[in-house]
């Protein structure tokens, strides 16, 4: 939908409501809804006119403002509507001001027509939307021109010139020059003689007051030499006048005779040569004089200073160039031969000269010169296709072709970059993207038409300002990890990778866990997930929660999600837990008639754990009666205890097996005990235990396995019974320590005596006793 096309203009500026009806319900009744169109960016500001005109007085305070009428149009609303205004390329001579709804340009330097008559800058309209778009007009401003300059005679115009005694009517004596730098009728000057000439003067002579001719008035006829000073004023608007003085020298007739003979070697029209600039010194003619031989001293001289020369070369002269000219510098030159005479009686006549025009023709030797020999300058990414960037511009100080400038680019960029050839206006004709590129240096050639062409070089930076249009993207869609159960908090599950190509805050990335129980928690900078707490297989086993990666752009914040899995893996920290029997106190009758290979009782176990570590295995750590072998046995993996044996007359009674129930897991097996009472009796009716059994071997029964059934009935008669045989016992080794001792000293005392009647029989050892002796040999 176009919220511009649908809604009229004269309601663009309040909310664009469109009414829609619709047939609702099973009777099909008749609504009507409105529906609010929102504007959203996406029309650029638009100039009617590509350039803009305006013309400011020279002499205009600085600070003084002047109304833009073309002000830039945007067909969108609110902020997306709203428009400012910068200037390029000012220079700093203007500014712009806002004034609420219109746009001041104010003068921030003085201005000169006479220095720049025009000045060129770029007008830049940008909204105000979240991306901006902008548009460029071209504003010239015209310096017009006040009075502000008076005239000035010119140093060509001629202060002396010589005329033949005989010269006919509206001959044309002189031509006075003035120049006034003001345009227009600020410049027109008014030529008029001073009051002050004599009267003769005025008869002979008249003056034009626009063009400075002076001319005869009457025909000459006299053959005495005059001299007659003509003082001429140039009055400029609201000017003073200001004069010069040009002598008039009338040589009597017979100095007619005496005159210049010019022989041209370059190309010539009426005295006129046109020469190409910059060409080494050359011959332009030969000049001699032909005339009254009274006259033999007379010579020729060039009057002023000028790039050209004369050399006497047997009795003539070679006008030459003494210096290769230059179009740019002066266009046209006057030479004025004069003719120093002397005559026969050696007083000196007045000089008379005859002046050669020469023209300088123009050859390209000026190459364009940039304003800049490097722009720069920055655009916003997903910029709008065709944006005007900026304008360069070069000036050529050749005149005509050679002075026409053009404009192109370098044919290694990028075909997305165009510039005007006329204008130098420089686009872009695609979006740019500072992802795939964000420095472009431009290469901008300005060439003339001459021949050959001459071409200056200036470069354009343009960096592209980063936008937040790149979501956060994470490595995979999908992360799977493992973890062990009860690791400790804030344990590392693994890494969650995640990269935003924009720059800055709008490729900061924060990384949360969108979902969870408080388990996890992400850490942004290392870009890992965490624990936050000890986990429990046996509670939870698998987790399942998202991450949420979302960047700090601006003015929208962009995300995107990741799916985690995390299983917890199982360790061996639960025992089996025995269901059956459900106490040591159970106890079950046995039939002394049950064959061999019943199964006459079961234990039943689980262990929470997993894998190996909820393997179970069952087997009997110890039985009672410890007489005889139990007939009794279980089944490791089932826990079905079966009889063995057929019964005897001795297996009646109760029977006491201590059973260990055991995991498999690792590295040490965790176990649970269990006492299994049988009682083999003829009489079906229940069994009962007042007392369970007690285990009285080693604590460990998985690193110092017993088969010793040690067990202990714990009932108040076999107490009372162990206690009196304990004392039995004690009496009777104090009775048979005594015996002990008395036997022993009557033993001690017989030997004493023996000792004493048969010493020597006692010594002396029989030889026959030797032989229960070894030796090494």
């Amino acid at each position: 939908m176009d919220r511009e096309a649908l809604c009229p203009e004269e309601t663009k500026a309040n909310q664009c409501i469109i009414l829609h009806n619709a047939v609702t319900g099973p009777s099909g009744d008749l609504i009507q809804f409105p529906v609010i169109i929102e504007d959203i960016n996406d029309n650029a500001p638009h100039f009617e006119n590509s350039e803009i005109h305006l013309r400011v007085s020279e002499d205009v305070s600085v600070g003084t403002s002047f109304l833009l009428d073309d002000q830039a149009q945007d067909r969108d609303v609110g902020p997306n509507g709203e428009l400012q205004y910068h200037l390029e390329d000012s220079d700093g001579v203007f500014s712009l001001k806002e004034d609420g709804p219109f746009i001041m340009l104010v003068v921030q330097t003085a201005l000169d027509r006479e220095d720049q008559d025009q000045y060129q800058m770029a007008l830049v309209a940008t909204d105000c939307g979240a991306d901006p778009l902008s548009a460029t007009a071209t504003l010239i401003v015209s310096v017009t021109d006040v009075n502000d300059n008076c005239p000035s005679f010119s140093s060509d115009s001629p202060r002396r010139v010589a005329i033949p005694g005989d010269s006919l009517r509206n001959m044309l004596v002189a031509q006075v020059r003035a120049t006034d730098p003001d345009s227009d009728l600020n410049a027109a000057i008014i030529y008029s003689l001073s009051p002050k000439v004599s009267e003769r003067a005025k008869r002979l002579f008249s003056l034009d007051s626009l063009t400075g001719y002076i001319r005869l008035t009457q025909d000459l006829q006299t053959d005495k030499p005059e001299e007659l000073e003509l003082k001429v004023l140039a009055s400029g608007h609201h000017c003073p006048p200001i004069d010069t003085r040009v002598t008039i020298s009338v040589l009597p007739k017979a100095n007619q005779e005496l005159a210049i003979k010019i022989r041209f070697i370059a190309e010539h029209q009426n005295h006129t040569m046109v020469l190409l600039e910059n060409q080494t010194p050359t011959a332009l003619a030969v000049l001699e004089l032909e005339g009254d031989s009274s006259f033999k001293g007379s010579s020729l001289a060039i009057e002023g200073e000028v790039p050209f020369t004369l050399s006497p070369q047997n009795g003539k002269y070679l006008l030459s160039t003494s210096k290769p000219l230059d179009y740019e510098m002066k266009r046209e030159h006057h030479i004025s031969v004069v003719v120093q005479e002397r005559s026969a009686e050696g007083s000196l006549i007045i000089p008379s000269r005859s002046v050669i025009r020469v023209l300088v023709a123009d050859v390209n030797d000026n190459a364009p010169h940039f304003l800049k020999s490097h722009y720069q300058l920055e655009v916003k990414e997903n910029n709008q296709p065709g944006i005007a960037l900026l304008q360069v511009s070069a000036s050529d100080a050749d005149s005509g072709h050679n002075g026409r400038v053009t404009y192109r680019l370098d044919k290694h960029i990028s075909n997305i970059f165009n510039i005007d050839p006329v204008t130098g206006q420089l686009s872009v004709s695609a979006c740019l993207d500072r992802e795939q590129q964000g420095e472009h240096k431009l290469t901008v050639f300005a060439q003339d038409r001459g021949s050959p062409p001459l071409e200056s070089v200036a470069t354009v930076s343009i960096h592209v300002l980063d936008q937040n249009d790149n979501a956060p993207v994470f490595l995979r869609p999908h992360f799977i990890f493992f973890i062990p159960e009860n690791v400790p908090p804030f344990t590392q599950v693994g890494r969650v990778g995640v990269t935003d190509p924009d720059e800055g805050e709008n490729g900061n990335i924060e990384i949360n866990v969108a979902s969870s129980s408080g388990f996890f928690v992400a850490d942004s900078i290392q870009g890992t997930l965490c624990t936050t707490t000890h986990l429990d297989r046996e509670t939870e086993g698998r987790y399942e929660l998202y991450l949420l990666a979302s960047d700090h752009g601006h003015p929208v914040a962009l995300t995107s999600t990741a799916r985690v899995t995390i299983f917890v893996e199982d360790i061996n920290d639960n025992q089996p837990k025995v269901i059956l029997p459900s106490s040591n106190f159970t106890c079950v009758t046995v039939s002394p008639a049950t064959v061999a290979g019943t199964m006459v009782a079961k234990i039943y176990a689980i262990d929470k754990d997993s894998g190996t570590n909820s393997e179970i295995t069952y087997s009997i750590v110890a039985s009672e009666p410890v007489q005889n072998s139990s007939p009794f046995q279980v089944d490791s993996r089932s826990g079905d205890i079966t009889l063995g044996q057929h019964l005897l007359q001795t297996d009646l009674g109760m029977h006491h097996l201590f059973i260990m129930v055991r995991d498999e897991g690792k590295p040490t097996p965790l176990y649970s005990t269990v006492w299994v009472n049988l009682l083999v009796t003829e009489s079906m009716e229940p069994c009962h235990l007042d007392r369970a059994p007690k285990w009285a071997g080693a604590s460990d029964l998985v690193q110092t396995p017993s088969k010793a059934p040690i067990c202990e009935i714990e009932n108040p008669r076999s107490a009372q019974l162990t206690l009196l045989v304990g004392l039995a016992m004690i009496i009777a080794s104090t009775f048979l320590f005594v015996v002990t001792v008395v036997l022993y000293l009557k033993q001690r005392r017989r030997s004493i005596q023996h000792n004493k009647r048969g010493y020597i029989e006692e010594n002396e050892v029989p030889l026959q006793l030797k032989s229960k002796y070894y030796s090494d040999n």
